[in-house]
């Protein structure tokens, strides 16, 4: 069991090294990245959560936040190489489920749309990439390697490989992923509400030289 901790903790060192090319060594990942000190710090809680031990999870979340910004209830279920870029105003809510190697931004709510018991949180499968700011919102799933633009905010689910922007989020085709890079491509995301807007004008002008003729 202790190799498995440190084999999950290695791979969370090894992600951002990976995604963040401003990571220069060990020492400084483990020291200034809050990204990382509120997945540890998580990891603890959860474990304490899952035996049921009283109010000690939530004061390990508490003292996350507070140290880190980041606001990750000890029920939420997150996967591994799990990485939360700079990471200020992160939430994530109680039965929010996290797949392996997903990227979050600052700002981004897992949240919820409803105060009843049991899932109301969105889940995340593998890959999932989630821009600055964005809002995933309610018991909804999104796809494998989806990719959620900043500022967006989703409330319905997203299928596998989708790329989602606006608000309420839409599903466009246009590239604002680096594959490559493993990161957004935060100055390509589009406007659906402008790209609809200049068909519905394109088609208008259409109509008027039609009835012009």
């Amino acid at each position: 069991m202790l190799e498995n901790v440190f084999q999950t903790l290695k791979e969370d060192i090894g992600i951002i090294y990976k995604k963040d090319p401003a990571a220069t060594n060990i020492i400084e990942i483990c020291l200034c990245y809050p990204g990382f000190h509120a997945i540890l710090l998580h990891r603890i809680a959860h474990k304490l959560w899952l035996i049921k031990l009283p109010v000690i999870p939530r004061l390990i979340s508490a003292f996350s936040r507070f140290l880190t910004g980041i606001d990750i209830h000890p029920g939420a279920t997150i996967g591994r190489r799990f990485f939360i870029d700079h990471g200020m105003g992160v939430v994530i809510g109680e039965t929010a489920e996290i797949g392996d190697d997903v990227l979050l931004y600052q700002g981004v709510t897992l949240g919820g749309t409803t105060s009843n018991h049991g899932k109301r949180h969105p889940t995340l499968k593998r890959g999932v990439v989630v821009g600055a700011g964005a809002k995933i919102l309610g018991n909804i799933t999104i796809g494998n390697y989806s990719k959620i633009g900043a500022g967006s905010v989703v409330i319905d689910n997203v299928p596998d490989h989708a790329t989602v922007v606006g608000i309420p989020g839409k599903i466009v085709v246009q590239k604002i992923f680096d594959e490559e890079a493993g990161c957004l491509l935060h100055n390509r995301i589009p406007d659906p509400v402008s790209c609809e807007l200049n068909r519905l004008k394109y088609e208008i002008q259409d109509l008027k030289e039609k009835i012009s003729e």
